[in-house]
């Protein structure tokens, strides 16, 4: 005997959430975004910090070649002033107002060793609304050590002088506290070299380190590696105190 089975609709009822499993699964959701938020800030600074590192470590490379095609002499800081501009060993900048100024990096010194990198930028650099670029758009991220690259004016320093190559400096992160340009107005800009200043509780001391990466700053030195240092304790601009701004160690910065 053939039995005919009767079935229900083939509609199934879907169960909707609660109000509490909503709940909970949007708890879950914050958890997790609050463990991974601070996981790849930190990953962010540490990209970060390995580009600048790398920057600075062909212009180390750039420099001990031009050493090689030059007997060893330092190059200058600046080669003096154009009809338009001033000649830095980083490149031509023309002159103008800050934030509008034309460049031409092929200028630069050391741009004929560096093979069309494009090492001038730290990324570090310009996160902050604080931050002005000197030129039309940023130009510069790092300092040369003024003891070692002179004015035009001064005398090519020879690398000969230089006894402890592992502990002077070449070049690192820069940058400096403008607060008389741009009155009332306080800006961090770009600055090319680097110099010891020690009068800190002055008004008008204004340091270039720039300690941008995690209050560190990266240093190129004068055998080609790159390491970090710390800001002089008490050394910190107080024009700008959250940007970092201080006193590289004397001691990487001046010849024995």
């Amino acid at each position: 005997m053939n039995k005919t089975v009767k079935r229900r609709g083939s509609r199934v009822e879907g169960r909707a959430f609660t109000l509490v499993e909503l709940l909970v699964v949007i708890a879950i959701i914050a958890m997790l975004s609050a463990m991974l938020l601070p996981v790849l800030a930190k990953g962010r600074v540490s990209a970060q910090c390995a580009a600048c590192e790398s920057n600075l470590r062909q212009l180390g490379m750039a420099t001990l070649l031009y050493w090689d095609d030059n007997a060893g002499n330092c190059f200058h800081y600046n080669s003096g002033n154009t009809n338009n501009g001033v000649i830095y060993w980083f490149g031509w900048i023309q002159n103008g107002t800050d934030g509008q100024r034309a460049f031409d990096l092929s200028f630069g010194t050391l741009f004929p060793y560096l093979d069309g990198s494009d090492v001038r930028l730290c990324p570090a650099l310009n996160n902050s609304p604080q931050f002005k670029p000197k030129g039309t758009n940023f130009i510069f991220s790092y300092g040369c050590n003024q003891i070692l690259f002179v004015p035009v004016n001064k005398p090519v320093v020879n690398a000969n002088k230089i006894t402890r190559s592992t502990q002077i400096a070449l070049f690192a992160d820069s940058a400096s506290v403008d607060d008389f340009l741009d009155t009332p107005n306080i800006w961090l800009k770009e600055f090319y070299y680097l110099d010891v200043q020690t009068s800190f509780s002055s008004p008008h001391y204004y340091p270039n380190g720039h300690f941008r990466h995690s209050q560190k700053a990266n240093v190129t030195f004068a055998d080609g590696h790159v390491g970090t240092e710390m800001m002089v304790p008490g050394s910190l601009d107080r024009h700008l105190p959250n940007q970092n701004v201080g006193q590289l160690r004397p001691e990487i910065l001046l010849l024995p």
